[in-house]
């Protein structure tokens, strides 16, 4: 593999905080949480009412007709590359009219999902019980297919190049980037949007997450549910959204005088082994991942000042995760600032590590840190740096890290540098 340098060019995201990277980054500096109470009838039966339902509908910005095509997790996936490719300073897909010197064949997407058009089946598929199979869609596979919001993105930037959808339950997000950077760096693209999508706040899967007891069944303020390293946390609040990343070749992105946020310095990608849920109560596999990483950005640890933890507010999850940063950083974990935006957002599934590279990348850039709210008691289980209100970084060369850790036991770390 070479060393050519990747870095990030443009930022876009949809989120339970916000339309848009910068109402979505306002908020988790302050604090604000954007998880509620479902209003729709169907939940009623549930053991589970509340979620990270989206901040803006997606068909607030999309087309109407263009949004009736897209599943949920497709529109919130559009929304987002429309405007991380805006932000990169593109104004229209490559090797068109607007953009004739922007090689498509050199353009890729990595664009994951950890469910897909979960949405679009159980809707025809109520159709085709309740109506019969002549009323199920005709653009129902199109859809629902996990492909469908990279395939969608595709179209909309002129891609030509690999487009690639990692399905790695709640890692999916971060391999994206990972498997980005692959791409850049094996001289395949000179450009890739990468990120992960996902709308899964449904009767089904609820049920299905409350019932595997995955999902936080805390009848208290919704607000003040999602708890990561709390003594009182009981499970993660399902969130829905999206958030993606342009990246690009450090000397492709100069050439074209791009403004560039911070640069990808490596990624580890590793699996537990050990159950299909659970993950390794030791954090073995995923220290291996964040080793990986380190190793690959060719940095030392004592560079790294900041983590966007996966923290889902899981009992055995955020352990596990508190192990991990033990075992990697050392001694030096006492001087990083760590996080858990899923405090506010709720949990993304497969966009959740999408969503929190942009954090991460933010973070770099303005030197702050967002904090962890609802952390009243922490777990005398994790000896970590977590503030409860916006935190300074240091100023200089540093590097954040960001960990997604996904059912099946799917390790992704991601590190970043600033710039």
């Amino acid at each position: 593999m070479s060393r050519t340098r990747v870095v990030i060019t443009g930022l876009g995201t949809t989120s339970p905080v916000g339309g848009d990277v910068p109402s979505t980054w306002e908020a988790l500096l302050e604090g604000r949480s954007g998880v509620r109470t479902i209003e729709e009838p169907w939940v009623e039966d549930l053991p589970v009412k509340i979620a990270g339902r989206i901040a803006v509908e997606p068909t607030e910005v999309l087309e109407r007709v263009k949004a009736r095509r897209l599943d949920r997790s497709a529109q919130l996936a559009m929304v987002a590359a429309m405007e991380a490719w805006r932000d990169a300073g593109f104004s229209g897909a490559a090797g068109s009219e607007a953009e004739p010197d922007l090689d498509s064949d050199r353009v890729g997407v990595a664009m994951a999902s950890g469910i897909g058009g979960v949405t679009t089946l159980l809707e025809n598929y109520d159709t085709l019980r309740e109506k019969g199979p002549r009323r199920v869609s005709p653009l129902a596979v199109p859809m629902l297919m996990p492909n469908a919001p990279a395939a969608n993105v595709s179209l909309y930037v002129g891609a030509r190049s690999a487009v690639i959808t990692p399905v790695s339950a709640c890692a999916s997000g971060n391999e994206a980037l990972a498997h980005a950077v692959d791409q850049i760096r094996l001289g395949r693209a000179d450009i890739v949007v990468a990120g992960g999508t996902e709308a899964a706040i449904h009767p089904l899967p609820m049920a299905a997450f409350a019932n595997m007891m995955a999902l936080s069944k805390n009848p208290g303020d919704p607000t003040t549910v999602s708890r990561p390293w709390d003594t009182g946390r009981d499970g993660f609040v399902l969130g829905e959204g999206a958030g993606v990343l342009v990246l690009e070749r450090l000397e492709h992105a100069q050439a074209r005088g791009a403004r560039i946020y911070a640069e990808v310095l490596g990624a580890g990608i590793t699996a537990d082994s050990h159950d299909i849920a659970q993950p390794d109560p030791a954090g073995r596999g995923g220290a291996r991942a964040i080793l990986r990483a380190i190793a690959e950005s060719e940095i030392s640890i004592s560079d790294i000042v900041h983590v966007n933890a996966h923290a889902t507010s899981t009992p055995q999850g955020d352990i596990a995760e508190g192990l991990m940063l033990h075992a990697t950083l050392g001694e030096h974990v006492a001087n990083v600032v760590v996080t858990s935006t899923k405090s506010m957002t709720g949990h993304l599934l497969g966009g959740a590590g999408a969503l929190e590279a942009v954090a991460t990348v933010l973070a770099l850039r303005d030197r702050v840190s967002p904090p962890t709210i609802n952390l009243d008691n922490l777990d005398p289980q994790v000896e970590l740096d977590i503030p409860t209100k916006a935190r300074d970084l240091p100023a200089g060369d540093v590097v954040a890290l960001n960990n997604s850790f996904g059912f099946g036991g799917a390790n992704v770390a991601v590190a970043f540098g600033s710039i």
